[in-house]
């Protein structure tokens, strides 16, 4: 299921979907400013980030995304924001 759900989220129209059904204004101009930092839009730079959590993320970080999907009414959702702002942090 989560490999199912990071394949889904490396489609740039999904991706763009999801952070805009989040309804988080700060993330999502956070997102667009550093999009447009490394001169992208937004579905690109989301799927990169989606990408960059998936390699880079620590066994901690896994273990605490488990636990928030496992308790999440919309997991997309949920993994969008943890890869966005795991990527806020970078």
């Amino acid at each position: 299921m989560l490999g199912d759900l990071l394949a889904n989220l490396t489609d740039e129209t999904t991706a763009v979907e999801t952070i805009l059904s989040t309804g988080d204004l700060k993330l999502l101009t956070a997102a667009q400013e550093l999009a447009a930092a490394d001169g992208l839009d937004l579905g690109p730079y989301v799927t990169q980030s989606v990408q960059r959590y998936a390699s880079e993320a620590s066994d901690e970080e896994w273990l605490t995304l488990m636990g928030l999907l496992n308790r999440s009414q919309d997991p997309g959702v949920t993994c969008i924001k943890r890869a966005l702002e795991h990527a806020l942090r970078g």
